[in-house]
């Protein structure tokens, strides 16, 4: 069978709309996830998770947008030439994912524009819907994919540049999480690393994300990134588990609630086989709700590899017990 992509950016005009799908969630799936990358109680231990916010055991919303890119690789864009994504505009959970739902995907082309800079690509926006079996929405998600254009040979990869080790950005405090009440804006919370190797970034991609350039070192040589690089999703994934762990440490692991959703994230280098990525957290704001007991976290996140270069950022909002 051809390798050649069948599918090029002239194919998703603006307007047009795919649907695909489906996905069975089930319980081990959603324990095994948490317990790699999100060990919450709600996503782990049924009766603990009867007992929160959530009102059930659920996925980890990092696991559903796992789930949702292996949708879009099923559904449509292992057959294109796609070359990444720079990042997600906004994600929003909008239900929990209960063991037993059936998942699909509705893809909404918003927008497609040849890219200024680099003349053989083009730059689709998607607003991609997760539903459940009863056609309700359980995630939405606004993102950009970098696709080549047809008859645009691609150009071969440079290659990796030496890299030159530069000192890592000061820590500016404990790698501990306070409670609510006692949250400064501002501050630099130094979470852990999470070193990735060539195994564990096919393991997490082949799962979720199974894109040649994250699965096949042959092909990842001469794909958009030039040797093997994790997904996008397993980066974010690896400072959630970071962030638990540092909660965990804290002693504030049982303070900590769920989270609707986060925005502005950002793949801003590639994460290559062999990097450590450290990452850190610090709040922007802090707010009581409506809801008794319950304040409102939003923080500014990031990853920095062994180089001091950031390759990760985005911007959460999740729920503390005040």
């Amino acid at each position: 069978m051809s390798n050649a992509p069948q599918l090029f950016f002239e194919d998703f005009p603006a307007g047009s709309r795919l649907e695909f799908g489906s996905y069975g969630v089930t319980k081990d799936e959603i324990i095994a996830f948490a317990s790699a990358f999100d060990p919450q109680s709600f996503h782990l231990d049924e009766q603990a998770a009867e007992r929160s916010i959530l009102g059930g055991l659920s996925a980890s919303g990092w696991h559903t947008c796992a789930i949702g890119m292996r949708l879009m690789c099923e559904g449509f864009l292992n057959i294109t030439d796609g070359r990444g994504s720079p990042g997600i505009d906004e994600v929003k959970w909008l239900k929990p994912v209960r063991p037993g739902m059936i998942l699909s995907m509705q893809a909404d082309i918003v927008s497609a524009r040849a890219s200024q800079s680099r003349p053989t690509i083009g730059l689709v926006q998607f607003r991609l819907t997760l539903r459940d079996e009863n056609g309700a929405g359980v995630m939405v998600q606004d993102n950009i994919i970098m696709m080549g254009r047809r008859g645009s040979a691609r150009q071969p990869h440079p290659g990796l540049k030496p890299q030159t080790s530069t000192p890592m950005l000061p820590f500016d405090g404990a790698d501990q999480i306070p409670g609510f009440a006692d949250m400064q804006t501002g501050k630099r919370i130094v979470l852990g690393g999470t070193y990735f190797s060539a195994e564990n970034i096919i393991d997490y991609a082949s799962r979720f994300d199974p894109q040649p350039f994250h699965v096949d070192l042959d092909a990842a040589a001469t794909g958009p990134f030039g040797a093997l690089a994790a997904s996008g999703w397993h980066t974010a994934a690896a400072w959630m588990r970071c962030f638990v762990d540092t909660k965990e440490r804290s002693g504030v692991i049982a303070q900590s609630g769920p989270s609707p959703g986060f925005s502005n994230l950002r793949w801003l280098k590639p994460v290559y086989a062999g990097d450590t990525v450290t990452y850190d957290t610090s709040v922007i704001e802090k707010r009581v709700t409506s809801r008794p007991g319950w304040g409102l976290v939003k923080a500014k996140n990031s990853g920095i590899n062994q180089h001091g270069a950031a390759v990760f950022e985005f911007e959460s909002v999740s729920f503390w017990k005040t």
